[in-house]
């Protein structure tokens, strides 16, 4: 790896890491749950996981802009945004269910460049810089090479979910062209595809926080993240994550 991604990435993974198993100290000890402004769930496990990447950020690159979902946006005029999600699956989280993840990424100039998603429960490191590759626990991470939707296994996070934002169509039509519909929910659902263990994860709405890292691993494992009409992006707000030969199929039956 060159530099300076091969710096970005081995603080990216490191900073992730550190992250998850500050988690793991509060994970199935029946931690308190706040209830945020928005319904969703929040802990002190989200809030210091946070509090910590944002400090190792601010003292390496102290001038480089910071968007986190419990702290809020730390604006800059630098090229370089970080992009976290301290507890990912914060439902999964208070459950002690383990698919829950650390998700950080690296804008540069609007592109995200390096990103990590660490699952600490599970110790699950999927990781990528651009042009590096994508690396899960320290080897090469690649996309299914299922090339027909009917072999594809399906996930999402929540079914009800696309009832709710009117788009029960578009997970019907894509549930009935598929071989199993799986709930490996929330980051697991992505970090899955990038690892060729499922084909296509689909969700009807999603924050920048929680997709930060997944363009450049979906790119890096030679497949696709971002929104529902083949746009690589985080802030489409819904995601798609699937490989390059379901791309135009899947696409078709989103659309359709």
């Amino acid at each position: 790896m060159k530099q300076p991604l091969q710096e970005y990435f081995n603080f990216i993974t490191e900073t992730a890491y550190l992250a998850g198993r500050l988690t793991l100290g509060y994970f199935q000890t029946g931690v308190s749950v706040e209830v945020k402004g928005d319904q969703s769930p929040v802990t002190v496990a989200d809030r210091q996981a946070e509090e910590l990447i944002r400090r190792r950020i601010e003292k390496r690159y102290p001038s480089h802009a910071i968007i986190g979902e419990e702290h809020g946006k730390k604006d800059s005029q630098a090229a370089q945004c970080w992009i976290i999600d301290p507890i990912d699956g914060t439902k999964s989280f208070m459950r002690g269910v383990p698919l829950y993840g650390v998700l950080i990424g690296l804008e540069i100039d609007g592109r995200v460049e390096a990103g990590a998603a660490y699952f600490p429960a599970l110790d699950e490191m999927v990781a990528a810089a651009s042009g590096l590759g994508c690396w899960w626990n320290g080897r090469r991470a690649a996309v299914s090479e299922v090339s027909k939707l009917e072999q594809a296994f399906l996930s999402c996070t929540d079914v009800g979910g696309f009832s709710k934002n009117n788009r029960k169509d578009v997970y019907d039509r894509l549930a009935q062209a598929v071989y199993f519909r799986a709930g490996w929910g929330d980051a697991y659902g992505y970090a899955c595809v990038a690892t060729g263990r499922a084909e296509l994860m689909l969700d009807p709405v999603m924050h920048v926080w929680d997709c930060g890292p997944f363009p450049v691993i979906l790119r890096e494992a030679g497949g696709f993240f971002g929104d529902w009409r083949g746009n690589e992006t985080i802030y489409g707000n819904e995601g798609m994550a699937t490989t390059e030969a379901l791309l135009p199929e899947v696409l078709r039956l989103i659309n359709g």
